[in-house]
């Protein structure tokens, strides 16, 4: 197979390598295995799933998109230990401390885009960029669902410097001349299909996004995003953050919101869950599909 580079079977075979020793097999449906064999049929020794489990989530991004052509989804909320992210006044600087922010940068900047509301774009007026301190970093494609094109056009989202793009998600029928505003200052508005309750049809949204060639997509939230993308069934990995703190009461803002299901038996069940403390925050990560 030759896709942007030539096969480096025909590499190794002039190399005069004798053994060849990889983790995982290119899923790739114009590869099917090709290389190994090509490699066999000329007297070279292959060992194959050597750390294919390290292997597999290393690129676990890679594996989902050549399979689909739909970005892999990694859902991170950060939340109390009762699973507030904000409290009733919407109030959410700081839930975790400096060190799992630091930790969600790094995800910004191995992430090809970064997807949040408008609500979370009122509240928290965020840049979504990558900061590393005194390493660059790459930002992620800024996705921002709005389906009434409501968000402050001023909003530091729009305004930022960053070679990355800003792309506005709306629905069909939407305030032209906000439109017409917003794509002045480099922002890609797109119409997207709404669903019955007048919300972005996320699987819908996620094959476009595949499209661009986006192969990872993390969400931010908050609550009434991270509960869409659920119920749609689009996140293959969450990483949550729990501060060990307690908001207390039922004001405060839920981690995801919405309709969930009516019994226990129809919750999402996580596979392959992981505990890690980051400064003072505890980090789950873990496996929906």
């Amino acid at each position: 197979h030759t896709g942007r580079t030539p096969p480096c079977t025909e590499k190794i075979i002039r190399a005069g390598i004798a053994r060849v020793v990889f983790a995982v097999r290119d899923p790739n449906p114009n590869v099917t295995g090709g290389g190994r064999d090509f490699l066999k049929s000329r007297g070279i020794e292959v060992v194959e799933g050597v750390c294919r489990e390290a292997a597999e989530k290393q690129i676990e991004w890679f594996l989902k998109f050549v399979r689909t052509k739909k970005p892999f989804v990694t859902l991170k909320c950060a939340m109390t230990l009762d699973g507030r992210i904000a409290t009733r006044t919407g109030d959410s600087r700081w839930v975790t401390g400096e060190a799992a922010r630091r930790y969600v940068h790094r995800l910004r900047h191995a992430a090809d885009a970064i997807m949040v509301g408008a609500g979370t774009v009122k509240a928290d007026n965020p840049r979504l960029t990558a900061r590393l301190g005194d390493r660059p970093a790459k930002d992620p494609l800024r996705v921002i669902l709005d389906s009434r094109l409501t968000v402050d056009e001023n909003a530091a989202v729009f305004n930022v410097e960053s070679t990355a793009a800003t792309l506005v998600v709306t629905g069909p029928a939407v305030d032209g001349d906000k439109k017409e505003r917003l794509e002045y200052k480099g922002v890609r508005v797109i119409p997207e299909t709404l669903d019955g309750d007048g919300r972005i049809r996320l699987p819908d949204l996620m094959a476009r996004l595949g499209a661009l060639n986006i192969t990872s997509l993390l969400i931010e939230g908050g609550g009434r995003v991270s509960g869409a993308a659920l119920k749609a069934g689009i996140v293959d990995k969450i990483c949550f953050f729990y501060a060990p703190k307690i908001l207390g009461g039922d004001d405060g803002v839920p981690a995801c919101s919405g309709t969930g299901p009516e019994w226990m038996k129809d919750v999402l069940k996580v596979s392959n869950m992981t505990v890690s403390q980051i400064g003072d925050d505890i980090m789950v990560e873990g496996y929906l599909n």
